[in-house]
């Protein structure tokens, strides 16, 4: 087996957890790849630029939050290879597993003794004009189309398989799969959807019509977003770390990608658990402390 390891080089104890596992490992025959900047900063003989690492190994473990996680699913998924992440940052829906879990993960998935979930991802095209396609993207959790800090409200038309919907007169919209129905759909009123099933969830941010609520579509459909007004600073956010300017008449077409993330579940808790700990999802009463 084949080990890749990514993490977080911001937070110290990355260094030293990375160091003492590499060494675990290699005491136990398991070859170990390191992403550049980590490797190199602890001595380890397998650094590798991040974008070469996923091609050298069976599992990559990810150190860090969930933006960390979102990066590299986006580069790991076109290698169809699980990935475990590893929380070192806060909330940590993605990554699951706590520090003090690892070392018995680790020996889990040396004997295979694992599970893997697949989550969706969506594939998002930018057109403009009437033939230009000016950048296509994968994401695991959402495509946002928003207004900068001192814009007007965005007008965009939305449709579903070629039919209008309808218009929003909104701060924008957020187009998320079930992963990312926890993230920012969250936040603006969305529904919380158990990540493995085949939807699409739209939802409007602060919509001006209230008659505008979230809508949740199948995954199969292929959804279009026209940008109807001549508004400054409008923005394609993919992932909540990538950002796209937009133009009036820009075409952004969303549907199902071909590629999905292979994510090693934890065997310490459920979804559900995960809910109720990190969004208190379902308390009746909160204390703070």
């Amino acid at each position: 087996m084949r080990i890749g390891i990514i993490g977080k080089t911001d937070k110290n104890e990355v260094f030293e957890i990375t160091k003492e596992l590499s060494d675990w490992l290699n005491e136990r025959d398991i070859k170990v790849y390191v992403e550049k900047e980590l490797g190199t900063a602890i001595g380890h003989p397998n650094s590798v630029l991040r974008t070469e690492l996923p091609e050298l190994v069976d599992v990559v473990l990810v150190f860090g939050g969930d933006g960390t996680f979102l990066r590299v699913a986006r580069l790991v998924c076109i290698y169809d290879i699980p990935i475990l992440g590893v929380n070192l940052g806060g909330l940590g829906f993605l990554t699951e597993i706590r520090i003090s879990e690892l070392y018995p993960m680790i020996e889990r998935i040396i004997s295979g003794e694992y599970s893997v979930e697949k989550r969706e991802m969506l594939y998002a095209t930018i057109h403009r004009g009437s033939t230009d396609q000016i950048g296509n993207f994968i994401v695991l959790n959402d495509v946002v189309i928003n207004k900068g800090a001192v814009a007007r409200i965005i007008d965009l038309a939305l449709y579903i398989n070629g039919s209008h919907v309808t218009n929003f007169r909104a701060d924008g919209i957020i187009l998320s799969t079930p992963t990312g129905s926890t993230a920012y759909s969250l936040s603006a009123g969305g529904p919380i959807v158990y990540p493995t099933l085949p939807l699409t969830i739209i939802t409007p941010i602060c919509s001006h019509t209230l008659t505008n609520r979230p809508l949740v579509v199948s995954s199969e459909t292929t959804i279009r977003v026209i940008v109807l007004s001549d508004t400054p600073d409008t923005y394609l956010t993919l992932d909540g770390q990538v950002g796209v300017t937009l133009k009036v008449g820009d075409v952004i077409e969303i549907m199902k990608s071909d590629r999905s993330v292979k994510l090693i579940k934890s065997p310490f808790r459920d979804y559900f658990t995960i809910l109720k700990t990190k969004l208190m999802w379902g308390e009746r009463y909160v204390t703070l402390e």
